[in-house]
């Protein structure tokens, strides 16, 4: 067989060489580039073995297959890799053409290094692209990158080293990562490698991480910097490459995070494609480092108070529900609720920027003092509470509210003023008083109520009498609520209880009584709702409900022969000091054409003396309209005489509680003949409330004062009223016993 070709120029313009092979010999012929290219010398022939010599072993079984198949006749398209001690891999196509002779084969060899080398780094950079996006940490990102050069770019070891800072403030660098293929032979390796701490100065690790430069290895050659150079030789490994982690920080300063080390079994790879790719992973390192740190302070962001570094109020929820649902229920744990006392003065008086001083030193206090394993939170405004760990004790739990106190005590500085503070802290118990977040925390709210009740700067622990006024605190919100709703619904109505002139037995007055029914037909109680209403804006709407409502029945009680019967109108505290009040009433009285003489609005003495600067202006104005004004509960509340000489009042009520006693308590009876001699003297009726006895009424006819109570008639309907008192129902003057 003779080599074709007289000259290699056209193969050296095309990239591609000759190859020629006897069928009978498997003899083989190069052209002087195909021999180049398979270190077979100028060219010329070659046996098998010698075309053989530089394949990776990997690749001989499929290069073996393509020669037996090319000496059949068969046409082939093989790709395979080279190894050069000095030039490293290189691939090579082989490719099978048409012979000009039936006992020839023959065909050509491309070098498809670069084209190869080119796909592989696409390949290589769109999956670490993939790996380092679709991860949620660095550390599983820097895996998956280890595990992908090893596979893609053929290096049997590859490991991370990463800046671990020591207790001492020490930096050291430590095997964090590490992946290598299946070979039992690399396993001591790793094994002493995870046991390695290598500082700045230690090792070609330290000094690639120090001066950021790459560095081949080789590890056939003892270097006493190359650290475990020895053990890596008995392991099979030849050469190995290490280039630093880094990239710049969101403050401009460069980072370095680590270094990464990759070997081979395979002798230095001048052609190699990993230092050509080594920018490129660190860069997307760099790039997944800043995305991990900003997704961390993203985090932190979502689960921590801005100002003071605490946990806040949902993370805290999370953490108390995650010991909730974790922990059984006989190891027992600790929730303080702690409120600042006295902070809105220092806001007042200093501005706000005072009161973040304080929040925020009272965090740090907070932290110096809890036990570890404490999980901390400000809940917001001045709130903060703590999670105490199982290992707390309730002696610990005890301990702790006291640092916590003696921490709110302690002076808080700020621009040279002492700023003094205290806290009420409330504690309760999983479970005991509860098993969920929310019932933790509102047990231990209601301790910490507890605590500002007695004075503050105390701790309170969650009792079932908190539990009772929790209980009742929540059966009043829940009636308020259906109060609200029973008044859009129109569920309120009137009922009147019959006033008596003593002597007499005649009908001179009417108290106007507000009564509730739900549409279920249950009576609610008024000493259940009325208070209730008292403590919300409700009560005014009720009170003008019930003078509307009033106006309207009065009409229709004179038309039934009740001539000039007046109505008593309970009015309560927030409509007393309303200036609005006398024009208010006026207008009421004027649509329902109903004289203000006729109308007696009730107060308690109560009313008057917690804003009398305010209240007793409108009582001056609805007398000068000429409403009439009734002082309540005389004798129950203030009893200033003083007061009582400027109060502008037509009527006033005795107290049925001196009433009760009467004729049989001396000290009852005493009271009340002073009451009603008083009232005659200052030309004012006085009523007496609470008649159940004739005993009673026998003592007060004595007096001709008028009189109210169950003897002479229960609240009743005002067609009842009409059918038992108008003029189709005369009664005796002489008659002034129960109805």
């Amino acid at each position: 067989m003779t080599q074709a070709g007289l000259s290699s120029q056209p193969e050296e313009l095309a990239h591609y060489g000759r190859w020629w092979m006897e069928r009978s010999s498997s003899d083989i012929a190069l052209s002087v580039v195909a021999a180049r290219y398979l270190g077979a010398g100028p060219g010329g022939h070659c046996t098998p073995s010698a075309f053989r010599r530089h394949v990776a072993p990997d690749d001989l079984p499929l290069l073996s297959d393509a020669l037996a198949r090319a000496g059949r006749g068969e046409a082939i398209d093989c790709h395979f890799r080279l190894i050069d001690p000095l030039d490293g891999a290189r691939w090579l196509r082989m490719l099978s053409m048409e012979p000009s002779s039936p006992a020839i084969a023959c065909g050509i060899l491309i070098d498809i290094t670069a084209a190869r080398y080119a796909a592989m780094r696409e390949k290589f950079s769109f999956a670490l692209t993939q790996y380092l996006i679709g991860t949620d940490s660095l550390d599983e990102a820097v895996t998956r990158i280890i595990q992908l050069v090893c596979e893609d770019l053929g290096w049997e070891w590859g490991a991370y080293w990463a800046c671990d800072p020591e207790q001492s403030g020490d930096q050291v660098l430590r095997c964090e990562h590490s992946w290598h293929v299946d070979d039992q032979r690399l396993a001591p390796f790793r094994r002493y490698s995870e046991t390695l701490g290598m500082g700045p100065d230690a090792g070609r690790v330290g000094k690639v991480w120090q001066t950021g430069q790459a560095e081949w290895i080789d590890a056939t050659v003892a270097d006493p910097d190359f650290l475990r150079g020895e053990l890596a030789a008995e392991c099979g490994l030849k050469s190995g490459y290490m280039f630093p982690v880094t990239y710049v920080g969101a403050d401009g300063v460069l980072q370095s995070p680590g270094v990464l080390e990759f070997f081979s079994k395979l002798p230095r790879q001048r052609e190699a494609q990993l230092p050509e790719l080594s920018a490129s992973i660190g860069a997307l390192i760099a790039l997944t480092a800043q995305r991990m740190l900003e997704q961390e302070r993203i985090r932190q962001l979502a689960l921590t108070d801005e100002m003071t570094g605490l946990a806040n109020r949902n993370h805290f929820h999370t953490l108390l529900d995650e010991a909730c649902a974790s922990l059984p229920r006989d190891r027992p744990f600790g929730v303080l609720y702690i409120d600042l006392d006295q902070f809105k003065p220092i806001n007042d008086a200093f501005g706000h920027q005072a009161g973040n001083v304080v929040l925020s030193e009272f965090a740090r206090r907070l932290k110096a003092l809890a036990p570890g394993g404490c999980a901390i939170a400000r809940l917001g405004g001045d709130e903060f509470a703590i999670l105490a760990p199982q290992q707390v004790a309730p002696a610990g739990l005890d301990e702790l509210a006291s640092q916590v106190l003696e921490a709110a005590r302690a002076p808080f500085l700020y621009q040279g003023n002492e700023l003094s503070v205290s806290a009420s802290v409330g504690i309760s118990l999983f479970p005991a008083h509860g098993g969920s977040t929310a019932e933790l925390l509102h047990a231990a709210d209601a301790a910490m109520y507890v605590s500002k009740r007695c004075g503050r700067n105390l701790a309170s622990y969650f009792s079932a009498d908190v539990n009772d006024q929790q209980v009742k605190l929540a059966e009043q919100l829940t009636l308020l609520s259906d109060l609200h709703n029973a008044y859009l619904r129109e569920e309120f109505f009137l009922e009147y209880q019959p006033i008596f002139d003593s002597f007499s037995g005649r009908v001179v007055a009417v108290e106007a009584l507000l009564r509730w029914r739900k549409p279920s037909g249950e009576i609610v109680p008024p000493d259940r709702f009325i208070p209730v209403a008292e403590q919300s804006r409700l009560i005014v709407h009720l009170g003008r409900w019930v003078t509307e409502q009033a106006c309207r029945d009065l009409p229709r009680l004179h038309a039934a022969g009740l001539h000039d019967l007046k109505v008593h109108i309970n009015m309560a505290a927030p409509e007393f000091i309303d200036s609005e009040l006398p024009s208010e009433l006026m207008g009421i009285v004027t649509k329902a054409g109903v004289q203000p003489c006729h109308i007696c609005l009730e107060l308690t003495e109560g009313v008057v003396m917690s804003r009398p600067e305010k209240s007793i202006p409108v009582m001056r104005e609805l007398r000068r309209l000429g409403f009439e004004v009734s002082l309540d509960d005389f004798g129950m509340g203030y009893s200033s005489l003083s007061m009582l000489k400027r109060l502008p009042i037509s009527s006033l009520k005795v107290d049925r509680s001196f009433v009760a006693g009467v004729p049989r308590d001396r000290e009852d009876c005493a009271i009340v003949r002073a009451i009603l001699e008083l009232g005659r003297n200052m030309k004012i009726s006085v009523i007496a409330e609470g008649v159940e006895t004739d005993a009673q009424l026998g003592f007060l006819r004595q007096f001709g004062c008028l009189v109210q109570g169950y003897l002479q008639g229960r609240p009743m309907a005002v067609s009842k009223l009409v059918a038992l008192h108008g003029s189709a129902a005369h009664h005796s003057p002489d008659h002034v016993g129960p109805l």
